[in-house]
């Protein structure tokens, strides 16, 4: 059987593939260029725990330009936001994987112990305090943006919320989406004066307690 199509045709469809390929690599460029200037900007909050580094020194330890720094982010607060949503993102798809089996109130404890629970390694102390610090501050000047990042966790708690609701012990006075939004302020505000150092008492809030709170906002009656 004779191929019928025309010469345009088949010269179109090798452009359009062709220019796939092109735009293709051209994307994968761009979010590797990206990456390298997340991964350096990572570097030196772990190093200075401190977002007042300038995107010279930056460029200049991504031994790249400012140039090409402009062509990815269009300022240092864009870079320092899309960090921030990247660390989110990934821990709350790490931890959604981690519960996933469980029941809701042993996967609530999980992400307790995920957020505020465990030791923060040394060589993570730095990038800690810098985004807490740099989150805090996205609250009042771009509240937005704020909320934004957060959707993630709030996500993963929400699904945990939803499973407590299906199993009979999650409360149904209040919804889920509301229950779900406290429960993240909650974790996120513990988490945030851990990172800072910022106890309002001698005694540190205790990963425990802080599951035992949030069980107990959540299934009374």
């Amino acid at each position: 059987m004779s191929d019928t199509r025309t010469g345009p045709t088949l010269e179109a469809s090798w452009r359009d593939r062709a220019v796939e390929r092109s735009l293709r690599t051209a994307r994968e460029k761009a979010v590797s260029r990206s990456d390298l200037f997340i991964a350096t900007a990572v570097a030196i909050l772990s190093e200075t725990g401190r977002t007042d580094f300038t995107v010279q020194e930056l460029v200049e330890r991504a031994r790249t330009s400012l140039r090409s720094f402009y062509q990815h982010f269009s300022s240092k607060d864009e870079l320092l936001l899309a960090l921030c949503e990247e660390i989110i993102a990934f821990a709350a798809t790490t931890w959604r994987g981690e519960i996933a089996e469980l029941d809701s109130v042993s996967a609530l404890r999980v992400l307790v112990d995920n957020i505020h629970g465990h030791a923060v390694p040394e060589n993570a102390v730095g990038i800690t305090q810098a985004v807490s610090s740099y989150h805090l501050q996205l609250a009042g000047v771009r509240p937005a943006e704020h909320a934004r990042i957060l959707l993630p966790l709030r996500d993963v708690i929400l699904e945990v919320v939803q499973r407590g609701v299906g199993e009979g012990v999650v409360r149904t006075d209040i919804d889920a989406e509301s229950l779900a939004t406290m429960v993240m302020q909650t974790l996120v505000g513990a988490a945030h004066m851990r990172a800072l150092r910022a106890q309002l008492t001698s005694t540190p809030l205790e990963s425990e307690r802080l599951w035992q709170f949030c069980v107990g906002a959540l299934t009374q009656r």
